[in-house]
């Protein structure tokens, strides 16, 4: 997979629910099998973005804490 098949979204700074709704519309712009990458600092985030993985039919392929606290996210879209 290439980086033009990811879109990547910056959602740093914002609260529950933002992330997840920005998200959600960024997702479209995803080609079917393509990845969305979320970087998001509210704490939150890892429970409602398990939540929309199951509701989308996204895959999260990882999910991990940067040392500077920012929460990175990679989810593929279901093919």
């Amino acid at each position: 997979m290439s980086d033009s098949d990811t879109v990547t979204l910056d959602t740093k700074g914002m609260k529950c629910p933002l992330p997840v709704l920005k998200a959600r519309k960024a997702l479209k712009d995803v080609l079917p099998g393509g990845t969305l990458k979320v970087l998001a600092t509210d704490p939150g985030a890892v429970k409602d973005f398990e939540h929309f993985c199951k509701v989308t039919g996204a895959t999260m392929i990882d999910c991990r804490e940067e040392p500077d606290g920012v929460i990175v996210f990679t989810m593929r879209k279901p093919a």
